[in-house]
């Protein structure tokens, strides 16, 4: 007696999906090197300002390294993200992590030598913030090149992963350094890990911008003002690739538009990072360790979101996903405001972290799948100058609402704003919940 065989269904995956790693090896070593180097550039960063606390004794002077952080970041992420559409972005994403690595080199130098000025640490994280404006839209351009459509989601969730992994471990492996060797140790392990990165980039063919027919770039140069460099058009001319003209192709896609104006949402309305220390002890009765706590638990939310990630790939209503994930977070910062309890607050913030992650992964494959070629720098451009400046847009409007009423008033209000203001703008444009990943439109 035979046996019919009966056909099995595809096993249904839940742990993250490495099957970038396995199908694209200049993709593997972009994402090792990538991994390597945000350890080292974490531990830097935190090394930086235990040196300015230990020069000046001042908070203010601690808070304004992020200040000469985020002024070049997001000044001249859109300039990078010009010149990503113009240059070859493996020669630009080459030099940039070079950049970095002599400006690590230049900090253990001075440490060594006990040259320990304020200036300098100022002046080296305005210009690690210029390079990274530079570095991150060539790199973030690349991936499509490098895979298929199908597998930009677990990509970009393997990315979430390892920079949350380096956003949690980097700065405790840092102060340990710091601790047992001085900062020279941590900013000499920064310089070795961009090694990786180099490498990785070295290694990649040469990407210059391939650019569509028709597109905005088409026709004659744009003003100086406008331009970022010249490359070459298809017959062959010189061209622009202008600031304005991506900003104009943003306003005439709305998915794209509607995918930066959703995560706003959340960041700049359901953001509670800057009331951490106050509530650590208004509500909590705890101290420093606690702020670590409430810092912490988003990372991990996101890093385990990261490690879950198989189903995303299976997910084709992308923009429906985004909404859902992006009023998840809002309605997880409302609940961990109304809750008093230290162990449930975490359990909130952790959820919110892991609705965060589905959100960038899916927001950032929309960007990378929707977007000509030529176009991809200045888009991720406008993503780093949103990232960057969301945020800390977000931690005043929650400052001045605490301040103005309370905390929790201010917390738990920002998420409901979030979801309220989110579907608001989910009913003004009704074609992003219909975006369907087989056939993207910006």
């Amino acid at each position: 007696m035979t046996r019919t065989a009966v056909p099995t269904r595809p096993r249904r995956r839940i742990l993250a999906d490495v099957t970038p790693l396995r199908s694209s090896p200049d993709f593997r070593r972009l994402w090792v090197g990538a991994t390597i180097s945000r350890l080292g550039q974490a531990m830097t960063a935190l090394a930086i300002s235990l040196q300015v606390y230990a020069i000046t004794g001042s908070s203010f002077s601690v808070g304004l390294v992020g200040l000469f952080a985020l002024v070049p970041l997001v000044s001249l992420g859109l300039y990078g993200g010009a010149i990503a559409d113009t240059a070859d972005r493996r020669t630009l994403g080459l030099y940039s992590s070079l950049g970095l690595a002599v400006l690590s080199i230049a900090l253990a130098a001075a440490a060594l030598l006990d040259y320990h000025r304020v200036w300098l640490l100022y002046g080296v994280v305005a210009l690690q913030a210029a390079c990274g404006a530079l570095n991150g839209p060539a790199r973030a351009a690349m991936i499509p090149r490098l895979l298929p459509a199908g597998q930009l989601p677990a990509a970009n969730a393997l990315n979430s992963a390892a920079m949350t992994f380096g956003m949690m471990i980097g700065p405790a492996l840092g102060g340990l350094i710091v601790g047992w060797w001085g900062y020279q140790a941590a900013y000499l392990i920064d310089a070795v890990t961009f090694c990786a990165s180099l490498y990785a980039m070295w290694r990649l063919p040469s990407m210059r911008p391939e650019r569509q027919a028709g597109g905005p770039d088409d026709g004659a140069g744009d003003d100086a003002g406008e331009g970022a460099g010249e490359g070459a058009t298809a017959g062959g001319k010189p061209r622009r690739a202008s600031v304005i003209d991506g900003l104009r192709f943003l306003g005439t896609r709305p998915n794209i538009r509607m995918n930066f104006f959703s995560d706003l949402s959340a960041m700049v309305l359901a953001q509670p990072k800057a009331l951490f220390p106050a509530i650590a002890v208004l509500w909590y009765g705890g101290d420093a360790k606690t702020v670590g706590l409430l810092v912490t638990a988003p990372a991990v939310g996101a890093l385990l979101g990261g490690l879950l990630s198989g189903w995303q790939g299976r997910i084709h209503r992308q923009g429906l996903a985004i909404l859902l994930s992006v009023a998840g977070w809002g309605l997880a910062i409302a609940a961990f405001g109304l809750t008093r309890n230290l162990w449930l607050g975490l359990f909130f913030l952790a959820l919110a972290g892991c609705a965060d992650s589905v959100s960038m992964v899916f927001r950032s494959t929309m960007m990378q799948a929707a977007t000509p070629d030529d176009m991809r720098g200045r888009l991720q451009g406008v993503f780093i100058v949103v990232v960057a400046g969301g945020p800390r847009l977000g931690d005043f409007l929650a400052g001045t609402a605490a301040d103005l009423f309370s905390p929790a008033v201010a917390i738990t209000g920002g998420g409901l704003a979030c979801v309220l203001v989110l579907g608001l703008l989910a009913a003004r444009w009704r074609a992003f919940a219909r975006y369907d990943a087989r056939s993207p439109q910006p």
